[in-house]
């Protein structure tokens, strides 16, 4: 497969500094009210030190075997992003785990040896894995930014802006892994098989932490507890899985995944910062949520 660069929907990828200091007396169940919902984020924050390395080296490597420049400038970026990404999780999991979950420490265990054997696989099939799971964030940002209301209302808006400035620059860089795969390899049913493989191991190991949690809260016997499991995966697999099945397709492009205007105008905001300016934080208790730039 011969491969050609096309512009992306934004003009560049911007590494920006994720100065979000986390309270020392950060409550792990951070929305009030919503035990599971906390814990299906923290699941997921906790994986995000162990995979994002790996997106981060295996970009790298695919770098090294691709000429065209504009591509490699954008690993480049997707790397640095990346990279800030998973030094914010990792304070917030240390926190998480600090105030009243040190268990997951033995589940962080366990994730650092999956993503470290995942790094012997193949160049094709990590990359293929890669594009499959940025596949995914690019419905969680549509889901998690057109839903902030109802998943994120009065919840603790150190984590809120966090999690959403996060998939923001996740639809940021949304070209970049299948563009890596198809400069590398282009064939389809590695890329097919990758969709699976990168979604459902990430946001099940997520899951996993998640329970570890909620066992460790006396939950998993409640009936009620069970109900909001299902209810809430089903929100996600709800809001996120078109976004996956139209990457199955064998011309998918995210190109054609239009951004949505929230994120654009999160991003117009942040532009406006003075340099070393700190992020402000989202107002969870607005009724809108809006982005927190308007009085800059």
């Amino acid at each position: 497969m011969v491969y050609h660069y096309q512009p992306k929907s934004v003009d560049s990828i911007i590494i920006r500094d994720f100065s979000f200091a986390f309270p020392d007396t950060l409550d792990p169940k951070w929305i009030p009210g919503k035990t599971v919902r906390s814990h299906m984020f923290n699941g997921m924050s906790l994986t995000m030190p162990y995979l994002e390395p790996f997106l981060v080296k295996t970009g790298k490597e695919a770098a090294r075997h691709i000429e065209c420049e504009e591509l490699r400038e954008d690993i480049r970026g997707f790397c640095g992003q990346e990279s800030q990404h998973y030094k914010c999780h990792r304070r917030l999991n240390d926190l998480i785990k600090a105030n009243g979950y040190p268990e997951l420490a033995a589940v962080e265990e366990r994730f650092d040896k999956t993503w470290k054997d995942l790094m012997n696989r193949d160049l094709e099939q990590r990359l293929a894995y890669s594009a499959g799971f940025e596949s995914m964030t690019n419905g969680f940002t549509r889901w998690m930014l057109k839903k902030r209301l109802t998943l994120f209302k009065n919840a603790d808006p150190h984590v809120t802006s966090f999690w959403l400035m996060h998939m923001i620059e996740e639809t940021e860089h949304k070209t970049v892994a299948i563009d890596a795969y198809r400069a590398y390899s282009g064939r389809y049913w590695p890329r097919f098989k990758g969709v699976f493989h990168g979604s459902f191991h990430v946001v099940g190991h997520g899951l996993i932490a998640m329970m570890v949690s909620l066992r460790k809260d006396g939950k998993l016997k409640h009936p009620r507890t069970w109900f909001e499991i299902i209810r809430e995966i089903s929100g996600m697999v709800y809001n996120v899985g078109p976004f996956m099945l139209r990457a199955l397709l064998p011309g998918h492009d995210p190109r054609g995944e239009t951004d949505p205007a929230y994120m654009k105008e999160w991003l117009r905001g942040y532009a406006q910062l003075p340099d070393g300016a700190p992020i402000p934080l989202i107002d969870t208790r607005h009724p809108a949520m809006p982005v927190p730039f308007e009085k800059i």
